[in-house]
């Protein structure tokens, strides 16, 4: 398809005045030759066949905007917003082109071009400057979230049917959510963990986040038994803040960009070898701080010792053994740790050291499985849609153990595997590492 039929499809020949794009990012849309080898890697062409809402054509639509050929127009905005910058794109595209950040530059001129309704804007504020933003507020939501758990109100609401008067999204939310029977991670962690063995083989600091931190707990706890067991001294750094990952996706970069200045604060002068993280979406961002504040030295250096936790343990062996698991396992590649951090073999050579394991392929586990941050809450039917064949997917393997490396992954397929009736166990990797150790 051409990029003017792409470009009139649904917004005509308009010549807006134009508003200014980055240099970098103007530069980064030339890269693009438009061979389209990118469409079959992509999870909503795939689904509705609309070139409109695939990689090249939101290029297309991408540079109309930046060559003042085409408006902001809720059209424009509409095949944008439905793209779950997976990434999946970059994997494919010989020509290596950087969507995801052509994407969320994009998104952060168009919320100054065209601001959405007072409304939303308003949501967003809250959502992302003040929830996010400031961790008392998401740590009272938690605590609200684990009382109506552990009191028996949340099973009071259901049994008398509260829950499904609630709109189709709330009711997605808190079917969603993950048991909080345990307490946040920072909550009782101490500053160090030492490694087991006579000495550490490294020190490492632990990026355990906002999200992650206050409601899986449970998996930093696996993640630091795990680097304990490789001999690796793990550092508690109480300080921290979220990783700005959603308000970079959503266009929201200022707040972001602030996020990410008090991490590098939080981070310096620990005196550790890397710091390390078990979300891949966090840890796709962390090591990206560097590209959102140019010229700035300190987060140029805070974004190279970054590494997840799969790219600590590749090369290393526990220093104790393992013990035998015996069950059958699949794997499903998050997105930002696949196509964003070009993290495939290591997850793996880990998974397949567990003695008694039945490994499984799991079909098309390079395809996104629709959570995408917060994407299954603003676009719930192609969410759902991506889903529903990455759960079919799943259900073709039988395998008993599901195993993926993002929190919003590993949320969204669970829900999907318990709405279809599957029985299988969804966790992260260093769950079941953290049993055979």
């Amino acid at each position: 398809m051409s990029e003017q039929a792409v470009l009139q499809g649904e917004t005509g020949a308009a010549a807006p005045p134009r508003f200014e794009f980055p240099a970098e990012t103007s530069e980064l849309l030339r890269s693009c030759v438009h061979c389209g080898l990118c469409l079959g890697a992509c999870p909503t062409y795939r689904e509705n066949g609309d070139e409109n809402d695939s990689p090249r054509g939101r290029l297309y639509l991408m540079k109309g905007l930046a060559y003042g050929k085409i408006e902001p127009a809720p059209a424009v905005q509409r095949h944008l917003d439905l793209c779950l910058d997976c990434r999946a794109c970059e994997t494919a595209c010989p020509s290596g082109v950087h969507y995801g950040r052509i994407l969320e530059t994009t998104r952060e001129y168009l919320n100054e071009a065209a601001p959405p309704p007072w409304h939303v804007k308003l949501l967003r504020k809250f959502v992302f400057e003040q929830l996010f933003a400031r961790p008392v507020l998401l740590s009272t939501l938690t605590t609200l979230m684990r009382f109506q758990q552990t009191s028996g109100l949340r099973r009071f609401l259901h049994s008398v049917g509260v829950m499904k008067l609630l709109p189709p999204r709330l009711r997605l939310m808190e079917a969603m959510q993950p048991p909080l029977e345990e307490a946040p991670f920072r909550s009782n962690a101490p500053a160090v963990f030492p490694a087991d063995g006579d000495a550490p083989r490294m020190k490492v600091a632990l990026f355990s986040g906002c999200v992650m931190d206050l409601m899986l707990g449970e998996i930093h706890r696996a993640t630091v038994k795990v680097l304990q067991a490789y001999g690796i001294e793990v550092h508690t750094v109480h300080a921290q803040h979220c990783c700005g990952a959603l308000m970079f996706h959503a266009g929201e970069a200022n707040t972001g960009r602030m996020l990410a200045k008090r991490n590098i604060e939080a981070f310096g002068g620990l005196g550790v070898d890397w710091i390390v993280n078990n979300s891949a979406g966090c840890g796709a961002v962390l090591k990206e701080y560097g590209e959102w504040l140019p010229g700035d030295e300190r987060a140029h250096a805070f974004a190279k010792k970054n590494k997840d936790v799969s790219e600590i343990l590749a090369g290393l062996e526990p220093v104790r053994p393992y013990k035998r698991i015996s069950a059958t396992v699949c794997y499903d590649a998050p997105c930002h740790l696949l196509h964003a951090q070009k993290i495939s073999a290591q997850p793996v050579e880990l998974i397949k050291r567990i003695p008694g394991v039945a490994w499984i392929e799991l079909p098309d586990a390079n395809f996104c499985c629709g959570a995408a941050g917060v994407y299954n809450l603003t676009q719930p039917a192609m969410s759902r849609a991506v889903l529903r064949r990455k759960v079919e997917a799943i259900r073709s393997t039988g395998a008993e153990i599901v195993l993926t490396g993002n929190p919003g992954c590993l949320l969204q397929i669970r829900q999907g595997c318990k709405e279809a009736g599957l029985s299988c166990e969804v966790l992260h990797p260093m769950e079941l590492l953290a049993r055979a150790l």
